[in-house]
């Protein structure tokens, strides 16, 4: 079993494709595939539709080593770090803090409408920018500058 291990391990050096160890279901190509006003987004700020405009059909390409895509996404040296969050914790925080604000917000509510399900909600932290919150395997989103992007796996 041990020679197997290593034969793994040297079949991945020679390939330069790196042993699984862990679930990498990131890892490849993303398409920015729409967008929708963020719930904590103030209704009489103007949207920054430059922006949208910008990232709409953009792809970001995560590797074992970097991040490729268009700024602010792109990261030369990602630590990603497979994490499960409550809906209070997604988007660095921003419904725990809508709630902290109005009691009545519902962070579950919140992330239910953006297609959010259950408790537990996979996010990948990369050590750079951005965390990506994923609905499934196949759909992520990503807050930033109160809109939020859906991200769909090529």
């Amino acid at each position: 079993m041990r020679y197997a291990f290593l034969a793994l391990i040297g079949v991945a050096v020679a390939t330069g494709t790196p042993a699984k160890s862990a679930d990498t279901f990131y890892l490849g190509t993303w398409k920015i595939s729409g967008a929708v006003t963020a719930p904590w987004a103030d209704p009489t700020q103007k949207p920054d539709r430059a922006e949208q405009a910008r990232l709409l059909g953009k792809a970001i390409v995560f590797k074992a080593g970097e991040i490729d895509g268009p700024p602010p996404f792109a990261c030369k040296a990602p630590h990603y770090k497979e994490s499960d969050f409550s809906a209070d914790m997604i988007f660095q925080g921003a419904f725990e803090e809508m709630q902290s604000k109005d009691k009545s917000v519902d962070p579950d509510r919140l992330a239910t409408s953006l297609g959010f399900l259950g408790k537990n909600i996979k996010t990948l932290e990369t050590g750079c920018e951005m965390d990506f919150h994923f609905v499934d395997a196949t759909t992520a989103e990503i807050g930033l500058n109160d809109k939020v992007y859906t991200l769909k796996k090529q």
